[in-house]
Parts: C-alpha cells; sequence; structure tokens
C-alpha cells in the first residue's frame, strides 16, 4: 500500500492524539492533553505547521477531534466509518490545496489557511483516514492486544500482522511473560 508523506505524517498525529486520551490500559490513565502546554507540545512534536497561538477553546476542539477520531477506529463497518469520516471532514471545511513548505516537495493540505488546529488535524487526518478506507484498508486502524495497553496504531506492515503498538514494548514483555509461563508450567 502507497502512503504519502504527508498522509503518514497525519496519520501518526492522529495515532499520537488518540493516545493522549485516559482510556484502555490495566489501570486510570491520565490524559496526557490535560492543558495549553500539552496541547503546544503535541503541535510540536508532530510538527503540525500554520498553527497560531493556541488557547483553552483549541484544548476543547481538539479533545473533541480526538474523540470523534477514536469513534472511526471503533467503528463496526467501513460504511459507519465513513459516515464518521464525512461528518468530521465536513465540519472542519476542508479546502484542498498544494503546497511546498519546511524543505517538504509539493504536497495536499486538506485544511483552509488560518484553520484552527482542531480543523487542520480533522481535516487532513480525516483525509488519510478516509484514504484508508477507500483503498479496503480500514483494518490496519488497530488498538494494541497487550492486555495493559489499548494504544492506537496504525499498521503499515505488509502483511497486516501487527498485534502490538510497540513491538519492543507491549510486544516484547507479552512475549516474556509467556516464556516464563511455560517455563514454570515445564517445571511443575
Amino acid at each position: 500500500m502507497m502512503i504519502t508523506h504527508d498522509s503518514r505524517c497525519a496519520l501518526e498525529a492522529v495515532v499520537d492524539l488518540l493516545n493522549t486520551a485516559p482510556e484502555g490500559g490495566a489501570g486510570p490513565a491520565p490524559d496526557t492533553l490535560g492543558n495549553v502546554r500539552a496541547l503546544q507540545e503535541f503541535v510540536a512534536r508532530n510538527a503540525i505547521s500554520d498553527v497560531g497561538t493556541l488557547g483553552e477553546r483549541d484544548l476543547a476542539a481538539v479533545r473533541s477531534v480526538r474523540a470523534r477520531f477514536a469513534q472511526v477506529f471503533a467503528a463496526d463497518d467501513d460504511r459507519s466509518a465513513a459516515e464518521l469520516l464525512n461528518a468530521l471532514v465536513a465540519a472542519a471545511g476542508t479546502t484542498p490545496r498544494l503546497t511546498d513548505h519546511d524543505g517538504y516537495d509539493w504536497h495536499v493540505h486538506y485544511f483552509a489557511p488560518g484553520a484552527s488546529v482542531a480543523d487542520h488535524l480533522a481535516a487532513d487526518g480525516g483525509m488519510a483516514l478516509a484514504f484508508l478506507v477507500v483503498a479496503g484498508e480500514r483494518e490496519r486502524l488497530r488498538r494494541c492486544e497487550a492486555p495493559d495497553c489499548r494504544h492506537a496504531f496504525v499498521d503499515l506492515s505488509r502483511n497486516r500482522s501487527r498485534r502490538y503498538c510497540d513491538s519492543r514494548t507491549c510486544g516484547n514483555r507479552l512475549h516474556v511473560a509467556a516464556y516464563r509461563a511455560r517455563r514454570r508450567e515445564a517445571a511443575s
């Protein structure tokens, strides 16, 4: 599956945004998008361009977009995901335009110039997710299978076999636990 650089960046931002939510996991996790400073750090971490001064209103709007992205990840079928994405992208006032900034070649932004950070995320992230639905690849939108982790990720592996948000942490931890359980059983 061919994913352009800008779509990959938008998908990574969606996943990062989803993983700021206080859901999933074995215990109560904090909302790591708890204040404007955290939103500023999220914007910087994801190199989101064309964002002005951020405030409480932006934080509330981004949290709302985050909840809508979570609904897309949890959708039961393509039709449900498409309806959610259509509403999300329409509400963002999508305005496709070609741009070449910050050392990147020509690519498409789907948000209007001067759009809020929430509309920026909804438009670019929504379109990147829409491309997955159109390509018949919605099953690539996953949650980590580790019992104490429910982080979101997009499985971009060739054979769609990725099960964990991070194979070095969640995957390795489960493999080590299974190995130890087999050893204990064999020793009994």
